[in-house]
């Protein structure tokens, strides 16, 4: 016997999870908000590398940063729950067909129609979502020293992330939606096929054609660091094409290197604020050394020679056919239609995929989130145990105790929080686990 469900409990079940999730993030986020507020003293690991001083910034800014999260997380499940009651997503359908016969667009043509409706979702989402993005960068980050953006680059920037989004996102949808209207017992697969190419092009050309618009990217001059990097791919046979420094101090003091090239030749790309520096005017010196350098690129490297990316891809794509399985047969059920305030008979494309693999799937997402996280840990781990096999240990332990303190990273969390949410070990753990790999280096040489 079929089991049915109406359209009420369909928007309760929808809303009943998302606020469990939510409830739960945020026990989460309180709990680290206490972790915050009470510890006082510095890990015995740290105490040579870091002061009192920075010890307290460090955990001022962590309490600052969790008490805007716990104020953004309520403001988006009530937004949320506001959309779902009254059936916005519905009107913001009907809206979209008005502005399309506007325009001499029937409202038949479904794939236009959802072109200007994934607009008019997503300058809403970016309008609904500014004063948090304000906030976070002009008063939050701002405080406490990081943001280095004026207000006439923070409009361009924003401005350009929203017209790329569109420019990437519309053409997507389209073939999208094109391939699912066209229907067949094979559908699922030929949508899975035309994403996983899509995701490998844009993979391929974000480095040389999509981060230059937003960020400089210079060659690393000549001297002991570059020849250091060199050596460095040399010996692990790593397909160098180029080192670049960009200039992430316009935006950010925060600090990162990464390589990127999806396929033959990689590029090294190092955060200008990676590199060290004295600050006469405030005393400190702050960035990594080269040989400290090193020792991230030999972590970075580690991901690399570990194919963590091939690995990441692969996992996605798998997750990605079972997403659109579950798509294939759930987005014909009426009911997650009207159920949204849809007169019966429409059943739009684009509202099925939003419906399906957002709401419905949410707790399966939720579920994949946590192990895909502490799949990502695990993969740090195996770059770190890769860098201290090549002699550079004392070198990344430095340099992450330095990274750390320049990014104020507050060192303690609660073992929960960290495990929902951390991709990347603690410090402290990352300390701990290169003093182990050292340890059993020595009892086997």
């Amino acid at each position: 016997m079929a089991i049915t469900i109406d359209e009420d409990c369909i928007v309760f079940l929808i809303l009943l999870f998302s606020w469990v999730e939510y409830l739960w993030e945020q026990y989460l986020s309180l709990r680290q908000l206490k972790i915050y507020k009470t510890n006082n003293t510095i890990p015995e690991d740290l105490k040579d590398m870091l002061n009192e001083e920075s010890f307290k910034k460090a955990r001022l800014y962590g309490i600052d940063k969790s008490q805007f999260k716990i104020a953004k997380e309520l403001y988006s499940i009530v937004l949320t729950t506001i959309i779902l009651y009254n059936k916005w997503i519905y009107s913001a359908w009907k809206k979209s067909e008005d502005i399309a016969l506007f325009m001499n667009i029937s409202p038949d043509r479904e794939i236009l129609v959802s072109c200007v409706f994934m607009t008019f979702v997503t300058i809403f989402n970016f309008i609904v979502n500014m004063p948090f993005t304000i906030y976070g960068i002009f008063v939050l980050e701002e405080k406490h020293g990081f943001n280095k953006q004026t207000v006439g680059f923070f409009v361009k920037d924003q401005m350009k992330s929203l017209l790329l989004s569109l420019v990437i996102t519309l053409p997507i949808i389209s073939v999208a939606i094109y391939i699912i209207m066209l229907g067949g017992k094979m559908f699922v697969m030929w949508l899975w096929l035309f994403t996983t190419v899509v995701t490998l092009i844009l993979l391929t050309i974000y480095p040389s054609v999509i981060a230059p618009l937003f960020d400089k990217f210079v060659p690393l001059s000549e001297g002991s660091l570059r020849k250091g990097i060199e050596n460095l791919a040399s010996r692990l046979q790593f397909p160098l094409s180029q080192v670049y420094i960009v200039e992430g101090s316009k935006r950010s003091a925060h600090s990162n290197a990464y390589f990127s090239g999806l396929f033959g030749a990689k590029r090294i790309v190092l955060f200008d604020t990676l590199l060290e520096k004295y600050d006469e005017e405030k005393k400190t010196t702050t960035g990594c050394s080269d040989d400290e350098i090193l020792g991230v690129l030999a972590h970075e490297l580690g991901h690399w020679s570990c194919s963590h990316i091939y690995k990441s891809i692969v996992l996605t794509e798998v997750n990605l056919l079972l997403l659109f399985t579950a798509f294939g047969l759930l987005f014909k059920y009426s009911t997650l239609y009207t159920a949204l305030g849809f007169p019966a008979g429409q059943e739009p494309i684009i509202i099925g995929l939003i419906v399906v693999l957002q709401m419905i799937l949410a707790p399966y997402n939720s579920i994949l989130s946590y192990f895909t996280t502490a799949l990502s840990r695990k993969f740090e781990f195996e770059a770190d145990n890769f860098a201290v096999a090549l002699n550079y240990p004392n070198e990344l332990k430095s340099a992450l105790i330095k990274l750390g303190k320049d990014n104020l990273d507050y060192p303690i969390y609660d073992k929960l929080y960290s495990a929902w949410y951390h991709s990347h070990p603690t410090l402290l753990h990352r300390i701990e686990n290169i003093k182990i790999q050292l340890t059993n280096k020595k009892k086997y040489n």
